[in-house]
């Protein structure tokens, strides 16, 4: 999928956006070909993208029925009236989605934590450990990126 060149991001600036993001989209689509998108936190992981749910659910469902999903992000963003336009700066990561278990689903519950409650991470972890039986980690492993931005020098 190409985009824009005028307005492609470099591979760095991707990473950094996902990196700092503060939710994400993931888009899926269910058994009879019927698409879904739901706003979610994450964390980026290595290569993977990471997030929690409960343990059933549509999410789980269509990510069962077809394991291709899309996840975008979209950071920096301001309305510009008088030009009929807005400058912004988005990626969307396209990749395999899948549940894991043990450590690797550890890693991820401790990275969200210490994305979104860094001041929280004693409290967090006993957190992790009370709901531990009522949560679920699915993995993107990212296959390709693209971003783009329109921002004003």
């Amino acid at each position: 999928m190409m985009r824009r060149k005028d307005k492609a991001m470099q591979d760095g600036d991707i990473i950094d956006l996902l990196q700092t993001g503060e939710y994400g989209v993931l888009s899926t689509v269910d058994g009879e070909g019927r698409p879904y998108g739901v706003p979610l936190n994450y964390v980026l992981i290595n290569n993977g993208i990471y997030f929690h749910c409960a343990l059933d659910g549509h999410k789980l469902d269509n990510i069962t029925a077809n394991h291709n999903v899309s996840f975008c992000v979209v950071g920096r963003t301001n309305l510009l009236p008088a030009e009929f336009s807005t400058e912004f700066e988005s990626v969307i990561a396209f990749g395999s989605a899948s549940v894991v278990d043990g450590e690797e689903r550890y890693q991820a519950l401790q990275g969200l934590i210490g994305k979104y409650s860094p001041e929280f991470v004693a409290e967090g972890s006993a957190y992790i450990k009370k709901f531990d039986s009522q949560t679920r980690v699915v993995k993107v492993e990212i296959d390709r990126m693209t971003g783009k931005a329109k921002m004003s020098a």
